[in-house]
Parts: structure tokens; sequence; C-alpha cells
């Protein structure tokens, strides 16, 4: 009876949850969601468990980028010397003035309107928009940045700059670039409150207010975000936490877990586990499952050979799987994703790099029940009765949500504390290098292209 009780306000409290995000926007009106039952047959096994590639690199095509066209547009002296007054402030925003060159553009200022002036002031203008729209950081030194913004797309320069020369509203325009989370904002108050010399606490609020604008300025009205060095996971309604789940990130290294901006598809329970080949075969476990049934069963594995003599093995549902009792979905080239563990125990350190890039979450479950309540319009019931039917059961979303993998060093903790967290990954040096360094100009390059690891092992 107690059991009863317990799950009865479990699931009243993930409703309740799901309902608070559900009016953040209305759901999609599409079809009920399709749930998959566990293959079967071995037609079944083959069509949906595919042999993947294991833990490997993908190459990235060569682009060469190219430098971006900053359009020139006429520019009235008051126009010209709102911009300047603005680019005199601009290290409020976390920016360097002497990136804009107000010295040249004050100096044509003072010698009248000209084609000279144009020029210079759309220039400053566009590099303005560039840094505050997409970040300072140059594309090199943002180490596995892979989350592509897509601010420069929505928000062109061309069309701020006919906007601010139309409304001659040239700071509002600016302004209007600035990220929308509060943690921006936080950061801002703060470098505004640290003394000039304190210098090394400026270059890192600094450099962490530039990372806000690598990211989407507007992330959505409901969307998941974890900063990798907090070991933190929240769900977030228009910017405020409802939920947050303790994580276990990537090693340091090569299973270091990359910077992503991906969407919610699925969420599966009771999931299986395609063992990658440096498991299978290069730790031996295939042959360990073939010549020991018993241990085999007993751990839930079993064994397949492809007709290119390839054995793979896949772990079945159940508790000791290594993904746990949930996986959500969200397609990447990288093969990271959410995911339950069975070993709890790693939730309790308080450094919690210890994946092969994929992230374990705590108290997956429930996420994955509300995110089946949220983006497939299930019955907390419902739900409820799959997550623990230990049969593979996939529920696709038909209402998706963002999932931000982010990197910060300084923000916002869970409790609303500015706070700094350690460079797990030594990802801020070459941020903090890049700020010393001149500006760089802006190229068509909008992520890393550094190798792409599948990272598919959770162990």
């Amino acid at each position: 009876m107690k059991t009863g009780i317990t799950m009865h306000l479990r699931l009243g409290s993930i409703a309740a949850l799901a309902t608070v995000a559900l009016a953040a926007g209305p759901l999609a009106a599409q079809e009920a969601p399709r749930i998959e039952p566990q293959p079967t047959s071995s037609a079944e096994f083959d069509a949906a468990f595919p042999a993947p590639a294991g833990e490997a690199t993908e190459s990235v095509p060569v682009i060469q980028p190219v430098p971006l066209a900053e359009p020139e547009m006429e520019w009235p002296l008051g126009e010209a010397q709102a911009l300047l007054s603005y680019i005199e402030q601009v290290g409020t925003e976390g920016l360097i003035p002497g990136d804009y060159e107000p010295a040249k553009l004050r100096e044509l200022i003072a010698a009248g309107e000209s084609p000279q002036l144009s020029e210079a002031a759309s220039k400053s203008f566009s590099w303005l928009v560039e840094d505050l729209r997409d970040g300072r950081t140059p594309m090199d030194a943002r180490v596995q940045w892979f989350a592509v913004d897509p601010d420069r797309d929505l928000l062109r320069t061309e069309t701020l700059m006919r906007a601010a020369l139309g409304e001659s509203d040239v700071a509002t325009v600016l302004n209007s670039l600035a990220p929308t989370h509060p943690d921006y904002a936080a950061l801002k108050a703060k470098l505004a409150a640290t003394p000039k010399t304190a210098k090394k606490e400026r270059a890192l609020i600094r450099a962490n207010m530039d990372r806000w604008r690598w990211l989407a300025r507007d992330m959505g009205d409901v969307y998941l975000i974890t900063n990798v060095p907090e070991f933190q996971l929240r769900l977030t309604v228009k910017d405020k936490i409802i939920r947050t789940y303790k994580t276990v990130v990537g090693k340091p290294g090569r299973t270091a877990t990359p910077q992503l901006a991906e969407t919610v598809t699925a969420v599966v329970f009771n999931p299986t586990w395609t063992v990658p080949q440096s498991i299978s075969v290069g730790e031996g476990l295939a042959a360990k499952v073939r010549s020991n049934p018993g241990w085999a069963k007993a751990n839930g594995y079993t064994a397949r050979t492809g007709e290119d003599g390839t054995t793979w093995v896949v772990q079945q549902p159940g508790p000791g799987n290594a993904l746990g009792l949930m996986k959500i979905d969200m397609p990447n080239p990288h093969a990271i994703y959410l995911h339950d563990t069975p070993s709890k125990q790693f939730f309790d350190h308080d450094v919690r790099a210890y994946s092969h890039g994929c992230i374990r979450t705590e108290r997956a479950v429930e996420l994955g029940m509300t995110m089946a309540i949220l983006g497939a319009k299930m019955p907390a019931d419902e739900a409820a009765a799959i997550s623990v039917s230990r049969e593979y059961t996939k529920v696709p979303m038909t209402r998706t949500f963002p999932v931000y993998i982010t990197y910060f060093t300084m923000g916002q903790d869970i409790d609303g504390e500015l706070r700094a967290f350690d460079d797990i990954y030594g990802r801020d040096k070459p941020v903090l290098a890049s700020f010393e360094a001149p500006r760089k100009l802006k190229t068509s390059q909008r992520k890393s292209d550094e190798e792409i690891i599948k990272l598919d092992n959770p162990l």
C-alpha cells in the first residue's frame, strides 16, 4: 500500500510539472504517439538494431571558410555619432571598444558626412552586430563546439543596419541582440561590480558572457540545458528552472562531452544497448557471451553474427542495462544522448566526469515520463506503466524540445548563486587568449572543424 501511495504522489508531481511546461505553448496537433514494442523476430531485431560504427571518428568535409560580406549604407552624422557613443560603452557587454575602430570613426565624424564616414560606420556597425549576435571568440578557439547558432540567419546584419538607420535608433537595435537568458544579465551585472584591477575575474566573466552569444538568442519556451562543468541538467520553462537533475559527463580527453544544440525526438523506455566493437571484440565480450551462455543470460546479453562474420552483442532491457531504464533520443553525429544508468552511486560524487561522452542523468525515468507527457500527450499512468514494463518502448515526440549541452565556467548554479565552476576540460584557455589578441574577422564557419568522435559507449 505504501508503495502505491508513493507512486501516486510521484505521478501527481510529474503530471503537475508537465502541466506547468505545457502552459508555455500549444502542443502540435498531430496523431497520437506510436508505441514501438520490443522486437521479437530475427528480421525485426536486425531492422531495429543495425550494427553501429562503435567508438569511431567521422571525417568532416573540408570547406574553406570565406570572410563574411559586410553591407555598406549611407550614414548621416547623427547616426554615426550614436554608433560611436555605443562603441565607447560596449565594454559593459564584455566586449572591447578598440575592436570597432572608434578613433577612426571619431575623426571622420569631425570631418563631416562623406563616403569614407559611411564606409567606416558600416564596417564598425557590422563588426558590432557580428560580435553581439554570434560572439567575439573565433571558431578555432571554441574547442569541441558543434552547436550551430541560428541567429546569423534570423537577424541579418543588413536588415539590422537598415533598421538602425531607418528608425534613427542605433543603440536600440544593437541592444536587441543581447542573449535573453537570465545568466547573461547576471554576468553583466557581475562585470559592472567587479573592480578593473581584478583582471583575471573580469576576463573569466567576459569569456562566459561571450559563450551565451554562441547560442541562440531565444532558446525556446521549454528546453533542456546541461552545463557540463556543473554536472547538472535543467528542465526550463520560459528561462525559469522547473526541475534539476545531477549528471555524469564524459571523462577529460578523447571522451570529453562536446557542446551541442540538438532536439528531443523520442523517449525510449527500457532501452537495449548495442555494444561497440571496441568492447564486443576489443575487450572479448562477444567471445564471453558465446562461451558462457549462463553468464550472458544473467546479464541480459544476446549475440548475433552478420553476413560479414562480425558478431554484434546487444544488452536487452533491464535494470542492469548500461543505459538503465530510459534514453532520450536526440539524433546527432556524435551519438550523444541523455540516459539512465545502473551505476547510481556516482551521482553522490562532487566531480562526476566518468562517462564516454554521453550524459548519465539522475532520476532519468522521471525525466523520461515528463518528456512523454509533454511531447507525446501521454497520460501519466500510461507513461508509468511503460517505464516499469521491462519492454523496449520508443515514444516518438509530437512536440519536440531543444537540448543544449553547454560549457560555462561561471554562471548561476541551480540555487541561483553566481559562481565559478572548475574548467574540467581546459576549454577556457583558448577563449581567454582570444580576448587578449586582436579581433579576428568573421568567416562563414559556424562550428568547430575538429573531428567528430562517435561516443556511443555509455560505460
